[in-house]
């Protein structure tokens, strides 16, 4: 199928070659094409350019579908890389604890958080865990999101943790979005080890993960390290069986105080240190010239009124910044990415240009996916979305309320609405 995409108000996010993140000054340039067009051809992006230039292109147009885009923006996909959507149901009852003033920790000390999440999946057929996962996959790609990343972690033992998985890999095999796997064991601790979290951690490590890597389920392996869940310790032995398997690390860290996660997880060359609520000189030092990508999670901080990561510090100090939806019934029940990017401009003050670097070229990289998604660039995947009449990409993020995503475009399909 042949797509071509023409009188383009302006094509966002466009990248002659492949790169692999932005950092520092470079999350201020956005490239752009102003009246341009973008060819796509079974299912990759072809060619681009200025309108002008449309007539050099040589390809059959009898075999191509034109969609006018005049004053539209075309961006590529979101890629968001923080999820854990695969889950049984929402927990409006700890919203409610929450406003009363019950914090994150005291939720969880009473059973509740995760652990609640886990007991209802546990008892829910793996076939509806998938039907409400694919309502959250369609809801999500009409806003404009065409890669996530899914973890897994309500099952805290190896049967759930497998259900879990497998639900994700029907999720990849069954959805146009791209999707890649995380295996989340050690999300929390459960309530029969609290006093014995290093048999806990020999569980996930000698029963898990071996069962997960057989049926391949798993395309990263993660830790919840911090304070109340999993020590550096923990994490490091966690990450260290990961490899034995060639499993690539990501950390939740240092969403509740500094724990050493960030470090930990630049020693063990991470993909990905995620939440960075508190991140101070040494984090910053320790991530400067590593291949971990600072990923920031506004929907989570928003949610739970907690501090929100200093990442103009982080940006100022010239490292990268993504930034992630963190999808889940407990802290941050929204995969909206449009309002991740405003979230990331009025809370983070990050520029517009930043905040969508930090949710496409970025968040691509976090996911291992910089070479086939989140830019605009000849050979890579035709995940791209267009943009209702609006005045310039600074519109998302300024419209926070709005979903102004008109029409997805994945792997070089147009997505129905259903």
């Amino acid at each position: 199928m042949k797509l071509l995409l023409e009188n383009i108000k302006e094509l966002v996010q466009v990248r002659e070659v492949t790169i692999p993140w932005v950092a520092g000054r470079e999350m201020s340039v956005l490239p752009t094409i102003k009246n341009a067009f973008l060819l796509i051809e079974d299912g990759i992006i072809d060619d681009f350019g200025p309108m002008g230039k449309l007539s050099d292109v040589t390809t059959d147009w009898d075999a191509v579908t034109e969609i006018d885009c005049s004053g539209r923006l075309v961006f590529p996909a979101w890629c968001d890389s923080h999820t854990h959507l695969v889950f049984p149901s929402g927990r409006e009852q700890e919203f409610a604890d929450k406003i009363r003033g019950l914090s994150y920790e005291e939720i969880a000390r009473r059973g509740g958080g995760i652990l609640n999440s886990a007991k209802r999946l546990h008892e829910m057929p793996a076939e509806e865990l998938y039907n409400r996962a694919l309502q959250r996959i369609i809801e999500i790609i009409h806003l404009g999101t065409g890669a996530v990343e899914i973890k897994s972690g309500y099952g805290l033992n190896t049967e759930d943790e497998i259900k879990m998985l497998r639900v994700i890999r029907w999720l990849k095999e069954t959805t146009p979005v791209t999707i890649r796997s995380n295996f989340l064991g050690a999300h929390s601790i459960p309530l029969e080890y609290r006093n014995n979290v290093k048999a806990y951690v020999d569980e996930v490590v000698n029963e898990m993960l071996p069962a997960i890597a057989v049926e391949e389920l798993a395309d990263f392996i993660d830790v919840f390290c911090d304070k109340g869940f999993f020590s550096p310790e923990d994490t490091a032995r966690i990450l260290e069986a990961g490899r034995k398997y060639g499993i690539r690390g990501k950390i939740h860290a240092n969403e509740l105080g500094f724990t050493g996660g960030v470090q930990v997880g630049v020693k063990y060359n991470v993909l990905s240190v995620d939440h960075l609520e508190h991140v101070g000189d040494d984090e910053i030092r320790s991530l400067k010239n590593s291949g971990t990508m600072p990923t920031i999670l506004p929907g989570a901080a928003f949610f739970l009124n907690m501090p929100l990561a200093p990442v103009r510090k982080m940006i100022d100090a010239g490292l990268p910044v993504a930034l992630a939806s963190d999808y889940n019934p407990g802290s941050s029940p929204s995969g909206n990415m449009n309002f991740i990017v405003a979230l990331g401009c009025i809370k983070y003050k990050m520029l517009p240009e930043e905040a969508i670097n930090a949710a496409t070229i970025n968040t691509a990289y976090a996911m291992g996916l910089e070479n086939q998604l989140g830019s605009i660039t000849k050979g890579k995947r035709a995940n791209v979305f267009i943009t209702s009449e609006i005045s310039s990409y600074s519109s998302i993020p300024y419209y926070f309320g709005a979903n102004l995503v008109d029409t997805i475009i994945l792997n070089g399909e147009i997505q129905e609405r259903v």
